[in-house]
């Protein structure tokens, strides 16, 4: 059930209105030092996210916010001026917060460290600045995806070896979504929340609050036009949906705005592997794994089609994955698909010597 809060009454805030620092340190129950770090990197998190909200409104109006820098990340895809100016932002604020020692972005091919802050504090942020940054241009929503771990041994020759684990591993994950209002979705493993931006003050409000996602929805969020670079699995379950009723496909070329979608309203996201990508597009650390982290606590299922997406141990920073996100009984039938298809494998023959 989803408790929905009031953030303005008659002009000024109702009693009942929690602020994003404010409700953190509820769900911590503490105010000692690691809950009060937490709290104050999600702060610092929000104001990177807002920002980056104010520079996206101004976009059309601000020199050299919008196109192409003319350069590829690590990845190999080419670079929106709004990458880099996001990327450089979580920097900026992250390093001067003290909070984190390590940040991996995918604008960035290397882990960035700063030494400086890691004897005292030993967060790790992983983030996506720009996610969907083909929007940006034609003015469609646009998010940042993040999680944070906390660095495991010393890492003195900064390998980053302990970030290729699990997505257990994540002790918090979240999104900002820049649309119409500014939203940004988080949860440290107590149920997922949700906090939109109010301009007047500044502040990202409590406005939903152990959000669930249903066990059944009507959306399906795919790029159909891949369908004939998937395997048959995911071609016969997009045939399916066009033979039944009740069904609306619904991508907008943006993972987290998707992603809210079927948070909200339930249904399923798929980006399988394609003839060109067959490990998939999305990146584990910084894209599908904080999102699995948050359908979970919600009650919603991720798996890459063959294991839990949290379950899936990555085997460097940008390993890429792909991702079957949403409703219980959604991500079912698109297993049950793949399922019946393997079925109709015939068994191996072993060779004998």
């Amino acid at each position: 059930m989803v408790e929905t809060y009031q953030p303005m009454v008659g002009g000024a805030l109702s009693r009942d209105s929690m602020t994003l620092s404010q409700h953190v340190l509820k769900q911590l129950q503490s105010f000692g030092p690691d809950a009060q770090d937490l709290s104050a990197l999600m702060n610092r998190i929000a104001f990177a996210g807002k920002l980056v909200s104010k520079r996206l409104t101004r976009a059309g109006l601000v020199e050299d916010a919008l196109g192409f820098t003319g350069n590829q990340n690590v990845q190999g895809e080419s670079v929106k001026k709004m990458d880099v100016y996001a990327n450089d932002v979580f920097l900026s604020v992250l390093q001067q917060s003290g909070l984190v020692c390590r940040l991996v972005s995918e604008e960035m091919e290397n882990i960035y460290y700063m030494p400086e802050n890691c004897p005292i504090n030993r967060y790790t942020l992983l983030y996506d600045p720009i996610d969907g940054s083909s929007n940006v241009d034609i003015n469609l929503n646009v998010g940042s995806i993040f999680a944070i771990r906390r660095q495991k041994g010393d890492d003195e020759d900064q390998t980053g070896n302990d970030l290729l684990t699990n997505g257990h591993e994540q002790i918090a994950a979240g999104y900002i979504l820049y649309g119409p209002s500014t939203v940004l979705v988080f949860s440290i493993g107590r149920g997922v929340h949700s906090y939109t931006l109010d301009p007047s003050l500044g502040e990202f409000i409590l406005s939903s609050e152990n959000i669930q996602i249903p066990t059944h929805g009507s959306n399906y969020s795919v790029n159909e036009g891949n369908f004939w670079q998937w395997e048959e699995p995911y071609r016969d379950y997009i045939r399916y949906m066009h033979r039944h009723e009740g069904y609306s496909g619904r991508y907008s070329g943006a993972l987290v705005g998707d992603f809210h979608r079927i948070l909200m309203q339930g249904g399923v996201f798929l980006y399988p592997g394609t003839l060109k990508n067959p490990e998939g597009k999305l990146r584990l650390l910084y894209e599908s794994a904080p999102l699995a982290f948050l359908a979970e606590q919600a009650g919603g299922k991720a798996t890459t089609g063959e294991q839990p997406v949290l379950d899936f141990v990555p085997s460097a920073l940008h390993t890429r994955t792909p991702l079957i996100i949403g409703s219980q009984e959604d991500v079912a039938l698109v297993e049950s698909f793949i399922q019946e298809r393997q079925l109709e494998r015939p068994p191996a023959i072993s060779k004998v010597s």
